[in-house]
């Protein structure tokens, strides 16, 4: 029996062999073979869902929502310390120094990261401005994001938090952080497909072990989760649903 094991498309591509590393490590321990799915893109990643290929799902809190309320499956762990928080950076060469320096009509470059956007919006209300003020450029990749704002072909970006810090250093040298969020209840979340319940234990005890053998340590570092994971109920997936719902209002 496999199992498809599918990670949302926002991580930093240095941490793509951290992931195959964890996969072959749960793998091991759980004695269950696990195909590790990494779309490209969210709309592939879409696909993959919509098709019901994933049986168990690395995803943001925004699919995770979705997953959890209207698809049924079950949250089980989420990343250790690590919440979903995000960043507005401008180009260093902008002129902009604070967040109201962004106006009415400027552009900003995202990605398809709907969590990402979802928070970005409640940063920019200070500046009095909502989503039909922007002109938004969307964009494939955080480091196109970066691109645009050095560039000066947008006044600012929308990054993962976690992403922009691994952006490269000579990146980050030309690019200014307006504003990070500081939210710390929303986070990524470890979910499973009602169908592979029964194999959910052991899943469970293979993933929430990780970082008690002294090699474990190589495989978190290079997921950029060194704390590692703990176990997540499903009281607390909604009161982090409920979280989401406020900022939308």
């Amino acid at each position: 029996m496999t199992l498809n094991f599918l990670v949302a498309p926002d991580f930093s591509p240095e941490r793509f062999a951290g992931w195959h590393m964890l996969n072959t490590l749960l793998q091991r321990r759980s004695g269950i073979h696990l195909h590790l799915l990494t779309p490209a893109s969210p709309s592939e990643q879409a696909e993959l869902l919509a098709a019901e290929k994933a049986d168990l799902v690395y995803a943001n809190p925004f699919d995770a929502a979705d997953m959890i309320r209207n698809q049924g499956y079950i949250p089980f762990a989420r990343p250790i310390g690590r919440s979903d928080e995000m960043v507005i950076a401008t180009g260093a060469e902008s002129g902009l120094q604070k967040l109201e320096d962004i106006k009415p009509g400027h552009r900003i470059a995202l990605t398809d990261n709907k969590d990402v956007k979802l928070i970005g919006l409640r940063l920019l209300e200070p500046a009095d401005l909502d989503e039909s003020l922007i002109e938004w450029v969307p964009v494939e990749s955080f480091q196109a994001a970066a691109r645009l704002a050095i560039k000066g072909d947008v006044q600012a970006s929308f990054f993962l938090a976690d992403a922009y810090a691994s952006l490269t250093r000579m990146t980050r040298s030309q690019l200014q952080v307006l504003v990070e969020s500081r939210i710390s209840d929303i986070s990524h979340v470890v979910l499973a497909h009602p169908r592979m319940a029964a194999e959910l234990p052991r899943i469970s005890e293979a993933l929430l072990g990780m970082g008690r053998e002294p090699a474990d340590a190589d495989v978190l570092v290079a997921l950029g989760l060194p704390a590692g994971f703990e176990p997540m109920t499903q009281e607390q997936a909604e009161f982090m649903i409920d979280l989401m719902d406020t900022l939308l209002d």
